[in-house]
């Protein structure tokens, strides 16, 4: 059953499942763990307090998200994936206005980084 994103249980089940879509596909998996060498057990911590101040206003999130990814062999494919699957783990789990609005924010994000990278003018 689907369910509105209100609390940190949400955007936790949000973050874990986008993830887990990551780390088994076949283009971005090796992104993040072969090339970005991504410690899990510290960057979910991070993408929860960034989603969290994103979408339900924790204002636990305070960094930088753009710099690592100019280190990273990443083109708009890698992007439009990323979107992909983004919209795919709202869709399947979320509904309501806060789903809508993190589907928004995660295409204006990719957006701004692929604009950031010269991806895109």
């Amino acid at each position: 059953m689907k369910k509105e994103i209100k609390t940190m249980d949400e955007i936790k089940e949000l973050v874990d499942k986008f993830y887990a879509h990551v780390n088994a596909d076949n283009l971005l998996s090796p992104v993040f763990n072969d090339e970005a060498k991504l410690d899990w057990d510290e960057h979910l911590p991070k993408m929860y307090k960034f989603w969290g101040t994103q979408l339900i206003g924790t204002g636990d999130y305070s960094g930088r998200p753009f710099p690592p990814h100019t280190l990273l062999n990443i083109n708009q494919t890698h992007f439009a994936r990323w979107i992909e699957l983004f919209l795919k783990t709202v869709d399947e789990n979320f509904t309501g206005a806060v789903a809508e609005i993190a589907k928004e924010k995660a295409k204006n994000i990719a957006t701004v980084f692929q604009y950031k990278l010269g991806l895109i003018k």
